[in-house]
């Protein structure tokens, strides 16, 4: 009742202060707009761009015809799959920004991803697990085990993380995860053959099965997300207003993790580490919400997806008739605006 209550009136005091009720609501509506218009470019644009009426008898009547088969069976299911894994990198690229009060942080740049791969790599070449429920769950495991020891290398004595020492520390443990990965690929072929193109992060190649397994996952960390986010306003504050406020600052830090951990790893198992989404959409989608976290949240579900799918469709382009790895496109929109971000003088204060 008291997190509720107090965490429920700052957002309304928030929201009457800065009239952004009605923008909130038509920026919904044109962020899902946005995810409509990705999806039909991602199913009719490629390599053999494909008619948009031949896309609706697809999804509707499907014939297994030349046209209707691309559309049905390749990418139907990388068009979902870019929904569901956008959705994941948004929501946990918001939370962990939220939680650390990090405007920096993602889980590409924390190393969060290196700690998925790396684990998934160790059990694809030493335990010989090809499955995706076994790659999920090693992929989670890696991503807690790289977010803690971040978060424990970012710490000083007892103070808190500041967004610089955590920045510094996720680069140095993304940086030696990705060097032990690397150096068990050279040496197994089998790991290296598996992951060659996973490891630059792609949606291509991936049946609507992965879709099903890894979709539960992220539904729950969808769920804590939602969970955590009504005590982010307070946390934006500090811990001890938080604490005021009756936010169980620590709980909600632990769970918050958790679902990090899990949104990162369910995404990382299924299309590989694609970094910078949960990074930009968050600051893109706050000139529509404000610093209101559980609006932020909600358009993440929209906003990254939509960001995913135009990666992916502007991959299958600007190489016809080759392909770029959305990661690789998203890392190359991503790096700038870190730059940028960097560059600000009251980055610290988003």
């Amino acid at each position: 009742m008291g997190i509720a209550t107090a965490v429920d009136d700052a957002a309304k005091l928030a929201t009457s202060r800065t009239g952004h009720g009605r923008r909130r609501v038509v920026g919904l509506l044109a962020v899902v707009a946005a995810l409509l218009l990705a999806c039909a470019l991602s199913l009719a644009v490629g390599t053999q761009n494909v008619s948009l009426s031949t896309v609706w008898q697809a999804v509707t009547d499907y014939t297994d015809t030349g046209d209707q088969w691309i559309v049905h069976d390749m990418r139907i299911p990388r068009t979902v799959l870019g929904i569901v894994v956008g959705i994941a990198l948004g929501l946990s690229g918001a939370l962990i920004q939220g939680i650390t009060r990090n405007p920096l942080a993602d889980t590409q740049i924390l190393g969060i991803n290196s700690g998925a791969g790396l684990f998934v790599v160790a059990a694809i070449a030493f335990l010989g697990l090809r499955s995706m429920w076994s790659q999920i769950w090693c992929a989670f495991l890696g991503a807690l085990f790289a977010m803690t020891l971040v978060y424990l290398i970012g710490m000083t004595g007892r103070t808190m993380v500041t967004p610089v020492r955590m920045l510094l520390a996720g680069v140095a443990v993304g940086a030696v995860m990705e060097g032990v990965s690397f150096s068990i690929r050279l040496r197994n072929p089998r790991a290296f053959d598996s992951m060659r193109y996973w490891d630059a992060g792609a949606l291509d190649g991936r049946s609507l099965s992965v879709v099903a397994v890894v979709t539960p996952l992220i539904v729950l960390g969808a769920l804590a997300c939602l969970y955590v986010s009504r005590g982010l306003n307070a946390i934006a504050l500090g811990d001890d207003l938080a604490v005021a406020m009756g936010v169980n600052v620590v709980r909600a830090r632990v769970v918050g993790l958790v679902a990090v951990a899990l949104l990162a790893g369910a995404a990382t198992a299924a299309a590989g580490p694609i970094g910078f989404v949960g990074l930009m959409v968050p600051h893109a989608v706050r000139w529509f919400t404000g610093p209101d976290w559980r609006w932020i949240c909600a358009y993440c579900v929209f906003a990254a997806p939509a960001l995913l799918l135009a990666a992916d469709v502007l991959g299958r382009v600007v190489v016809k008739p080759g392909e770029l790895p959305a990661g690789i496109v998203t890392a190359f929109v991503g790096a700038p605006v870190l730059i940028w971000l960097v560059r600000r003088r009251n980055a610290a204060a988003l």
